[in-house]
């Protein structure tokens, strides 16, 4: 239990309606989970407007509740706290509540289009074996030390977000990795973290659904380093056109890592194959199981990161080599008979499945084929569609369109956006199988020996979401399923 009045220090208030001197043992934006001594704060969300829910609150005896704009008839046994920002204000007395837990730790947020959730992956196993108590928060499970948990969003709203940093706290992390989301950011979910430092992968066509414009998108990521504090590092790739854009109004001091450009921190490909990239990282070799052009930036990312928190270059350099991605980041095994190679990957944005593909094409052979089995998520971004098609039948000598999630949509409708503007060509190469399971049994019996077969759009995810009902699929153990059951 803490006082209202303890948890408002920072908040700008435009008027509070009685006493801040009220205890307060809960706080939540759910006026379902509201009970007496709960404090509820009103938010304006994409399909609901807290503040339609304050009378709900009130009586579940809510004890106080924040708000932008006051209720016609305010009950006189509560305390109104109004502020202009619900959602900001949530994100300051949340972190107050649970005893400013990342003010205790060493928290780095990454954020971007593609890398977000292998760079903090990396991280943290990096930490984790320097001997450190760690946490991780990401789109594939959260962390405490070393024990995971289910992750339902990139990033947690707010209140969620500083309990487990409170939990992590108290289980003595030093340092925490997590993910910043566009949405996280723009919706004030991280607001009231204070982070150490700030990482900057790349920015490409994502979230329009969301964002509207490309611009309003890249304003959502830069404002995460317009308001971190001058203690903190941003560390930005520069070989992105958009790297310092994003950090120029930072107050924070600026680091810059790159492949391509001179930079502070800088690494060259020596070799990269499916086994591994062989790279040169700060003037020394490093060999890492960890594949692909777009890898060699997430290495570099969380090297650089390493040492800026403080980490020996060679320790660090042998821990890193030995590491592993994330789940459902190229993510490959190969056949037992035919030997060939399903490549499972997260890949959902064009950017991502370019990168992915011109990966396989820098080490397959001549006489390898590559399949593609790739769809889009419905309720999103619906203008990436052919840009998605297009990539995969440009890079593929086989491309079947499938449905990925397409939650509310039809997802035959989906697919056939995907062909939109797709040249005879094109077409004559492509399949479309709505049923992914089928798309991908057809994949591997398609696949001649030695074949590449590349799963793309869900990697880590184990369900596949239809009508608003989640139901279990594994892309991983359904291709392990049709080799054995095709011979292969």
């Amino acid at each position: 239990m803490v006082l209202l009045r303890d948890i408002l220090t920072d908040v700008p208030l435009v008027r509070l309606s009685r006493t801040a001197d009220v205890p307060v043992d809960e706080i939540t934006a759910d006026s379902r989970q509201v009970k007496p001594g709960t404090l509820f704060f009103a938010i304006r969300g994409l399909h609901a407007d807290g503040h339609q829910f304050i009378s709900q609150a009130v009586d579940n005896g809510a004890v106080a509740v924040v708000c932008e704009d006051m209720p016609p008839q305010p009950s006189p046994h509560i305390t109104y706290v109004q502020v202009s920002d619900s959602a900001l204000a949530c994100g300051l007395m949340a972190s107050h509540f649970y005893g400013d837990p990342s003010q205790h730790m060493q928290v780095v947020g990454v954020t971007g289009t593609n890398g977000k959730t292998t760079v903090v992956t990396l991280l943290y196993q990096l930490f984790s074996r320097l001997g450190f108590r760690a946490g991780l928060i990401s789109t594939v499970q959260n962390i405490i030390v070393d024990k995971p948990e289910p992750a339902t969003h990139t990033t947690p709203d707010a209140i969620q977000l500083h309990r487990l940093l409170a939990r992590m706290h108290q289980q003595k992390c030093t340092h925490v990795f997590m993910e910043a989301s566009s949405h996280a950011i723009h919706q004030k979910r991280i607001a009231g973290v204070h982070y150490t430092g700030g990482i900057f992968t790349n920015i490409t066509h994502d979230h329009l659904d969301y964002h509207k414009t490309f611009e309003n998108y890249l304003k959502a990521k830069k404002s995460f380093f317009d308001q971190l504090p001058a203690s903190a590092f941003a560390l930005t790739n520069i070989d992105d056109r958009n790297g310092m854009v994003m950090v120029q109004n930072t107050p924070a001091r600026i680091v810059t890592y790159a492949l391509r450009k001179k930079a502070d921190f800088k690494a060259r490909i020596i070799e990269n194959h499916l086994t591994g990239l062989q790279l040169e990282i700060d003037q020394q070799l490093v060999h890492s199981r960890l594949i692909g052009a777009f890898n060699a930036y997430n290495l570099l990312a969380a090297y650089a990161a390493a040492r800026l928190l403080g980490q020996e270059k060679q320790e660090t350099l042998r821990v890193l080599s030995d590491l592993k991605g994330a789940e459902g980041r190229f993510d490959y095994l190969i056949s037992p008979n035919q030997h060939i190679i399903a490549i499972v990957d997260y890949a959902h944005t064009p950017d991502a499945l370019k990168n992915v593909l011109q990966t396989i094409l820098g080490f397959k052979q001549s006489t390898q084929r590559i399949i593609t089995v790739v769809g889009c998520g419905g309720d999103r971004d619906r203008s990436k569609r052919p840009e998605m098609a297009l990539i995969a039948a440009h890079f593929s000598d086989q491309v079947i369109f499938t449905s990925d999630n397409p939650r509310s949509e039809d997802p035959q409708a989906i697919i056939e956006e995907m062909k939109n503007g797709l040249s005879a060509t094109m077409l004559a190469k492509t399949l479309s199988i709505v049923d992914r399971k089928e798309a991908i049994r057809t994949a591997c019996m398609l696949a001649q020996p030695n074949d590449i077969v590349l799963i793309a759009g869900k990697g880590h995810e184990k369900y596949q979401e239809i009508k608003g009902v989640k139901y279990p699929f594994d892309d991983r153990e359904v291709v392990k399923e049709m080799f054995a059951l095709l011979g292969k």
